[in-house]
Parts: structure tokens; C-alpha cells; sequence
């Protein structure tokens, strides 16, 4: 789905301390948003996520940003940053056994865990763009996502 490299903090901090307070004033009005997924069963893997900013976005899987943390704990938080504020809607999947795909049986049935943003439930495909959207403010959002399968 998804694959991005993680910048570290000494990385981030460095770039702003060299920023240009032009570069700065283009990121005003940007914001972050803090995204927890717990009840996560296996300690292994890769978590797949997919940030979707509208509900054509969302529906067409034109995603505008994707992460994909490393599962250590029953437990992960990551921060998509340089977001507009708006609506947004959140799809991933727990790539278990780390071979870049969601398994299915074979009915098509997922066999990794998945979930999507507001906990929405999947009932025979993804939940409606109403049922996931939540809005990303101009100050810091934070979301909690619990997996399930």
C-alpha cells in the first residue's frame, strides 16, 4: 500500500533551524495530526496506513499521505505533519507477515487485521466515506484507531 521513510527529530529540528522564515510563513496555517492504533494482537510487522483528504480521495484510494510503522508493541502513534485542515478519512491494514500485501482467504475475506478512521465498521467492503471522515483542525488533532479482524 503505503511506504515512506521515517525522518529522525535531530533530522526535523535541524531543517528549522536553517528554515528560511519565508519556508516558515508557507507552512502557516498547516497542522499535524497524531494518529494511535492500539489493540493490536501480533507484535510483528508493518502497519499499512492510507490518509485520504476528502470523500473523492477516500473513495478513488487517491491517498495524500501513507505511513507504515513498524509493529513493536501492542501499541503505535504516529504523526502525519504539513496537513491542510479539513476532513479526512483513514484506511490500513496490519501487514502481519510483512509480505507488502493485505491476505485474503479464499472468499476474499481479509485475514490480517485492518481498521478505518472514527473505528467505522466494514460490512462486505470499506465503510462509507460518512462513517470515517473526521475533521483535522488548525490546531493538532489527535485520533485513536483500534485494529480488528
Amino acid at each position: 500500500m503505503f511506504r515512506s521513510t521515517l525522518i529522525s527529530l535531530a533530522t526535523v529540528a535541524s531543517a528549522l533551524t536553517f528554515a528560511s522564515p519565508a519556508a516558515l510563513a508557507e507552512d502557516a496555517g498547516k497542522t499535524s495530526l497524531t494518529l494511535t492504533i492500539d489493540t493490536i494482537s501480533k507484535e510483528q510487522g508493518t502497519l499499512m496506513i492510507g490518509l485520504f483528504k476528502g470523500e473523492e480521495g477516500y473513495t478513488s484510494d487517491d491517498a495524500v499521505g501513507g505511513l507504515s510503522p513498524v509493529v513493536e508493541g501492542d501499541t503505535v502513534t504516529v504523526t502525519f505533519s504539513d496537513l491542510e485542515p479539513g476532513e479526512y478519512g483513514i484506511k490500513m491494514y496490519h501487514d502481519a507477515n510483512d509480505d507488502g500485501k493485505m491476505n485474503t482467504n479464499p472468499f476474499g475475506m481479509p485475514t490480517e487485521a485492518f481498521a478505518f478512521s472514527n473505528n467505522a465498521p466494514a460490512r462486505f467492503g470499506p465503510p462509507s466515506w460518512n462513517a470515517a471522515k473526521f475533521t483535522v483542525s488548525a490546531d493538532a488533532t489527535e485520533h485513536t484507531i483500534s485494529l480488528y479482524k
